[in-house]
């Protein structure tokens, strides 16, 4: 039988695989991305605009000041020079010093804003694009979790996006700065001397080409390294979330074998990506030493040739140590864009895929439901050239019926559940709700009138009345009492150590099987939907605890449209109509009685039941 959460078995043109979600377009379609992209990632800083032009006004504060020192250094050396001249030349080189000791104020207060309130605006924005990542992931349909594996989706949440804050802030303020330090510094040597500024001038490109090459490096080796530090979370993940079924087949060797594979890859793109930027930072520092050499040499030959003074090679040098700056400011926002811009990419990989189950423009909440369904020819399949599940079914449910679905496993009938709320969409034909066709009404108001208790037991970490209170979270402890009471689970709640405040762990681990299902059923009551499913909700359950849920259920189902799919055929034979499912459609219907007086398919399925 499917679950109501079902496992495609191989990709097809109407469902792609996951991987497919994300191939790099080719050509003018590529460009036109890249251009996309691009202005969504400038998009983000619009809510911060204030913010982003007083940091970027403070890196002019720190790229003019940068400069302006040197100029300081060489008033004060000309003067010294001339001292035995002017010997007044004390206040001006006091004067000059107490310019310099203001200039480094400013320069200080500059450097705290940037760091400070810089930084803050890349974590909120960083906070941002993980927070539309969320709820993006919210949005998405069953069909692409049915494709997708939780590590990697985590890994594009989380570790891709980890690195946005570094460049959101210091992206635009590093290359700011680089730029007018750069330009300024070279200002200011070509003002000193021409010929020895054109030589520092003419080695820029080597260095940009340089740059540039070992750039694209570092991208394919930091894309290479997300993608297997996913596939780390990825197995990290499978391997602890199952941990009890590892410890019982006793394959701890074997996972950590796994792990290990997983690890030394990823260890093996680190090494890639390090190697580039080795090559990248002792290429810049180089050049930065380089020219400082050069400086020197052709600086010395020149005050020898009486073309440049001691104090014009002074300034030369310190100016030479300010265009350092920019070139490590140029290396790290290389660094932060391959880490930043890369993560970026994946994340919007993720914004980019649009939801298979889409509201129509016209959709309109949906009033408080009768509770008639109805299936019109409905025709459906996981793969678009895959066998149909459902094929051309038809079925009505009155308001207030008690149905049960019956058959063999595989033929439909969690699916079938499935498509009510909406879970998938059907390919032909219409499941109407008191008339109104489904995909008419909106998402959200159709599943807040349906309520699911699935086969595969999921609850959340934190209390007993945290996940109960997850079906109507404003309920009091009174109802939450009452719907425990109704599905025969208030009085093993009441015996835990904190009754419903006792911590249930990740998923519940500290319950017994029968109490994580009656938990979920008890969460549903709660809801209190017009339109009950159970799929399989009381498989978990040891007799008595059965015998007590399905006089809870029969209470519950009164007034309400209720639709139960059960093996144990025990579970529905106080059904009002018993619709027996099989790969060929509804085979028969009927009351218990009828149906076994019928001696057909349910009679016979009853046989084995009771012969085991």
């Amino acid at each position: 039988m499917h679950t109501l959460f079902p496992r495609a078995r191989k990709s097809s043109p109407r469902h792609k695989p996951f991987l497919q979600y994300f191939r790099d377009p080719s050509g003018a379609a590529d460009r036109e991305l890249r251009r996309s992209r691009l202005r969504k990632f400038l998009s983000y800083y619009r809510p911060h605009l204030p913010l982003l032009l007083a940091d970027l006004f403070c890196a002019i504060l720190v790229a003019g000041t940068a400069v302006a020192l040197p100029l300081c250094a060489n008033l004060v050396t000309s003067r010294l020079l001339a001292l035995s001249e002017a010997p007044d030349a004390y206040g001006e080189v006091l004067a000059v010093g107490g310019v310099m000791l203001a200039i480094l104020a400013i320069q200080t207060v500059a450097i705290f804003f940037v760091d400070y309130r810089g930084h803050m605006m890349g974590a909120r924005i960083e906070a941002d694009v993980r927070q539309e990542l969320f709820d993006h992931c919210q949005k998405l349909s069953f069909s692409f979790y049915d494709r997708q594996r939780t590590g990697q989706l985590m890994s594009r949440i989380t570790s891709d996006s980890l690195w946005l804050g570094e460049l959101f802030h210091h992206g635009p303020e590093d290359l700011f700065i680089a730029v007018l330090k750069y330009g300024g510094a070279m200002l200011v040597l070509f003002f000193i001397d021409p010929p020895l500024a054109g030589l520092i001038l003419l080695l820029t490109p080597v260095a940009v080409v340089y740059a540039l090459y070992f750039n694209r490096r570092m991208n394919r080796a930091l894309d290479a390294s997300k993608r297997q530090i996913a596939a780390v979370n990825e197995r990290v993940e499978d391997a602890l979330a199952g941990i009890r079924v590892v410890q019982s087949f006793a394959n701890e060797a074997l996972e950590r074998e796994r792990f290990a594979e997983q690890n030394r890859r990823f260890l093996q793109s680190r090494a890639d990506g390090y190697r580039s930027e080795a090559w990248f930072s002792a290429g810049t520092e180089t050049f930065a030493q380089l020219v400082t050499i050069m400086v020197i040499v052709v600086g010395g030959l020149r005050i020898l040739m009486s073309e440049l003074t001691v104090a014009d090679l002074l300034t030369f040098l310190l100016c030479v140590a300010v265009l350092v700056d920019p070139v490590k400011r140029l290396a790290n926002f290389v660094r932060l864009w391959q880490e930043g811009y890369t993560g970026f990419v994946r994340s919007m990989e993720i914004l980019d895929i649009a939801p298979d189950i889409a509201e129509r423009p016209e959709a309109r909440p949906m009033p408080e439901p009768r509770g008639e369904i109805r299936f019109s020819d409905v025709t459906f399949g996981y793969e678009a050239d895959g066998p149909r599940v459902l094929n051309r079914l038809s079925l009505t449910i009155a308001p207030g019926e008690f149905v049960a679905l019956v058959g063999p496993s595989g033929v439909g009938k969690s699916t079938l559940c499935a498509l009510i709320p909406r879970f998938y969409d059907v390919e032909a034909g219409a499941i109407l709700i008191d008339g109104t066709d489904i995909r008419d009404v909106t998402l959200a108001s159709l599943r807040r009138h349906v309520g699911v208790v699935q086969q595969e037991v999921y609850l959340f970490a934190g209390t007993v009345a945290e996940n109960l209170r997850y079906g109507r979270p404003g309920a009091t402890d009174a109802e939450v009492e009452a719907a425990a009471r109704a599905a025969n689970a208030h009085d093993f709640i009441m015996a835990l150590p904190d009754g419903y405040d006792t911590d249930i762990g990740q998923r519940g681990v500290k319950l017994s099987g029968g109490q994580r299902q009656r938990l979920t059923i008890a969460r549903a009551f709660l809801k209190n939907p017009a339109i009950l499913i159970f799929d399989e909700a009381t498989s978990a359950l040891d007799n008595e605890s059965e015998r007590a849920v399905q006089q809870a259920l029969l209470t519950l189902a009164e007034g309400r449209t209720t639709l139960v799919i059960a093996h144990r055929l025990s579970t529905v034979r106080h059904a009002d109509r018993i619709l027996v499912l099989t790969g060929d459609g509804i085979v028969e219907e009927g009351s218990h009685d009828r149906l076994m007086a019928r001696n057909g398919v349910y009679a016979g399925l009853h046989r084995v039941q009771a012969s085991i």
